[in-house]
């Protein structure tokens, strides 16, 4: 089957390859011409303009986008429009908020092109372990697909599904990455308990090692934390500072207007948001509080 890509980073590239390897034709364009030549040089077909990439493709065309979410995505469907024929698909493979996806297949739909959203977990393990995908759309669109998410899948019948119509795909992406940032919190906070426990010694690396293996909290983020503890035990050299990519904000928003309480999956993203503050005026007005009611004392620099 023949596949357009648009946006060769890290991901986009393995996808990419994973597809050619699989038989399929792919055929990519990037405003990074290295990424283009990357993909060339495996043996699939580079673009150096969006023309050229729906030129290289036979109707109906199908172009997998993975640009960063919002207007990003707009403007690229907008320019492919101007290029593509009705009957075409879009597939938007980034991590766009579920309403923009609704939105964007409702305009498409009525101008006579198909969308499908598809969020995609796997990041830059994917080419090796196959991606996990949660496909939005329509079912017979979703079923012209197929051969693509069965290729990209960690096996035909195992990683993907439709688990609904527009947006249910980018819809239960956000969720899944809300409730990695819980898993993610939890491991943290565990780790650091035992780092913090000196008298013992605990070499962390070698408790994940144990953990990984017959645990009730086994999973792939352990295999990725035991990996990485055994090549720095200390996490010298990195700054405490972790970003978000939107999804665990829908998610906690989404919980909200539903009335769902979702605290563990709360806190982690604002302890995310924590992490950015260099001069933390909260923890330094606990401070001043406790100092005036209490006369605890206070810290300076």
């Amino acid at each position: 089957m023949e596949l357009g890509m648009i946006g060769l980073g890290k991901m986009g590239g393995n996808m990419a390859e994973r597809l050619r390897l699989g038989g399929h034709k792919v055929v990519g364009f990037d405003f990074d011409a290295g990424a283009v030549k990357r993909l060339t040089d495996s043996g699939s077909v580079g673009a150096n303009s969006l023309e050229a990439l729906v030129k290289n493709l036979s109707a109906p065309r199908a172009v997998w986008i993975m640009v960063p979410a919002g207007d990003p995505v707009d403007e690229t469907i907008a320019k492919l429009k101007a290029l593509m024929q009705k009957g075409d698909i879009f597939i938007d493979g980034g991590n766009s908020n579920y309403k923009d996806s609704q939105r964007r297949y409702a305009q498409l739909q009525a101008e006579g092109y198909k969308f499908v959203d598809v969020g995609t977990s796997g990041g830059i393990w994917g080419l090796q372990e196959g991606y996990s995908m949660m496909v939005g759309g329509d079912a017979d669109v979703v079923e012209h697909l197929r051969p693509i998410f069965e290729t990209l899948a960690p096996a035909a019948d195992k990683g993907w599904g439709r688990t609904g119509g527009a947006g249910a795909g980018h819809f239960v992406k956000m969720v899944h990455n809300g409730i990695e940032y819980g898993l993610m919190q939890a491991y943290a906070e565990g780790f650091s308990v035992m780092e913090q426990k000196k008298s013992m010694n605990l070499d962390l690396a070698q408790i994940t090692e144990i953990w990984r293996y017959g645990s009730v909290v086994r999973s792939w983020l352990l295999d990725l934390s035991n990996d990485a503890l055994k090549k720095n035990p200390q996490l010298e050299g990195l700054e405490p500072y972790v970003p978000d990519s939107g999804e665990g904000r829908w998610t906690v928003m989404e919980a909200i207007d539903l009335n769902v309480s979702a605290p563990v999956i709360t806190e982690s993203l604002i302890r995310r948001i924590r992490s950015r503050e260099d001069d933390n005026f909260t923890d330094r007005m606990l401070a001043v509080m406790r100092n005036e009611f209490g006369g605890h004392a206070v810290k300076k620099d």
